[in-house]
């Protein structure tokens, strides 16, 4: 009877250890949200090996890897394809999409938020002021509607050339304008003269503007889905280099800056990793695992 008390103890101490374990395991996982061009990819699309195999054994560590970009749903899947990410979450075309990733769904995945807007009137502002820039939109179904055959990667599918008034008239979830006419700094100069209100909008490397719902960003995105985790706010990250990163960096416990970035991106990040050439994004998803 006493072997048998002392087994029994014993048994109960092993498994309060390991509940202890699992809590402590569960407790150190992190929210790590990434974005992608600039960041896992360089400019022309490709993921080196070194970023590639670090974003993986994140995923494999078990940490809550997101995936936060302002491409569109079709051009996300293949990132989170190429690293390993087959339960989750991602966020796309800069929060307005939000996708649960599930191996066992059909497709793979399920949209599980979408925050739409009224494009017309800041494409009526914007038109007016910049007459010969290039427009899309990405309506409520995912298909993307453009002027002038205007095409981008960011989109992952092939935009359909409609007329503006069509455009006007749609429900939105992104709207992009690019403008090969004017530098990054005539096209800041032209929105502050716009004032573009009830939306979001953020402008790019280049004369190109993204254009949200009121009050949608990554961030707001990613602060939706760390409730639904259950992750503390000390626990999350966040890599990027675009100024349609800068809430999210400020949002993150520690928030990354890629090399490259513009001034105002490094300035709202806690710190600054090498560049998307020197593989930045590596040596981030690197110290995660230490």
């Amino acid at each position: 009877m006493t072997t048998l008390t002392e087994t029994s103890v014993a048994g109960n101490d092993d498994r309060r250890d390991n509940n202890r374990n699992n809590q402590n395991t569960t407790a150190r996982k992190l929210m790590v949200a990434l974005d992608v061009d600039g960041t896992l990819v360089d400019h022309d699309g490709h993921m080196s090996v070194p970023v590639r195999e670090a974003a993986q054994d994140v995923v494999a560590a078990g940490h809550h890897v997101t995936i936060a970009t302002g491409r569109s749903l079709n051009a996300t899947l293949p990132i989170i394809e190429h690293i390993g990410i087959e339960n989750g979450y991602a966020v796309c075309s800069n929060g307005g999409v939000t996708l649960r990733l599930d191996s066992s769904l059909s497709d793979g995945y399920e949209i599980v938020h979408k925050a739409t807007f009224d494009p017309g009137p800041a494409l009526r502002a914007l038109r007016k002021r910049l007459p010969s820039a290039k427009y899309a939109l990405e309506d409520e179904d995912g298909n993307f509607l453009s002027t002038e055959r205007f095409q981008d990667a960011s989109f992952g599918v092939e935009a359909i050339g409609v007329d503006f008034q069509t455009m006007l008239e749609a429900t939105a979830v992104r709207v992009v304008v690019f403008s090969s006419e004017n530098t990054p700094e005539e096209f800041n100069t032209a929105i502050r003269h716009i004032g573009l209100a009830g939306v979001t909008y953020s402008v790019g490397w280049t004369a190109w503007l993204d254009i949200a719902a009121a009050g949608v960003t990554k961030a707001s995105a990613l602060e939706h889905l760390r409730g639904r985790l259950s992750i503390e706010a000390h626990h999350t990250v966040a890599v990027g280099d675009g100024r349609n990163d800068i809430e999210m960096l400020t949002w993150a416990a520690r928030g990354v800056a890629m090399g490259q970035a513009p001034e105002e991106v490094i300035a709202a990040a806690n710190e600054v990793t090498h560049s998307v050439f020197d593989d930045g994004a590596a040596h981030v998803l690197r110290s995660l695992l230490l």
